[in-house]
């Protein structure tokens, strides 16, 4: 079974741009959606996709599966979503002996920039870079499946404290 174990915070400055990667643009959509557990479909360039299902609710563990699927499955799996189809490019960016992963929402969610790292386990204490702002890990606001699936009625909502553009 795999697992993922990950800490999320908000951006608050574009430090991160320098070290980052291309970028990836994604278009995610939630085919299921419930307390504990989620199915949703991501499109990535265009030109690969994913199926993932996640179960559980811990504020940095869960369970993880990902199946890669057809690119035209995805496309027609997207107008059945459940809420938005959240849009965003992510950005990987090495730091310190782990990779964080930068997203800059676009769409509704147009401004949001969240950065998440993965761990081996809970324990792991990987070295902050200074381009982060408050730690969001498990606060269910800052989810991709809440961002879908409930309405945003600002983006001070977010607390964003920069524009990256």
């Amino acid at each position: 079974m795999a697992k993922e174990i990950e800490r999320k915070f908000l951006v608050a400055s574009d430090g991160w741009r320098d070290e980052a990667d291309g970028g990836t643009n994604l278009l995610q959509a939630y085919i299921v959606t419930m307390d504990d557990r989620s199915a949703r479909v991501r499109l990535m360039n265009e030109t690969r996709a994913k199926l993932t299902i996640k179960i559980g609710n811990g504020s940095m563990t869960r369970d993880e599966f990902e199946y890669d699927i057809p690119v035209e499955d995805a496309k027609e799996l997207m107008p059945k979503a459940i809420g938005l189809v959240i849009e965003k490019t992510r950005y990987k960016v090495t730091h310190g002996g782990f990779v964080w992963e930068v997203d800059v929402y676009g769409g509704a969610h147009d401004g949001l920039v969240i950065a998440e790292v993965e761990l081996s386990a809970e324990g792991d204490t990987p070295a902050l870079p200074a381009w982060l702002g408050a730690e969001v890990t498990g606060d269910p606001r800052y989810s991709n499946q809440f961002l879908a699936t409930k309405a945003l009625a600002s983006k001070n909502d977010h607390e964003l404290s920069y524009s990256p553009f």
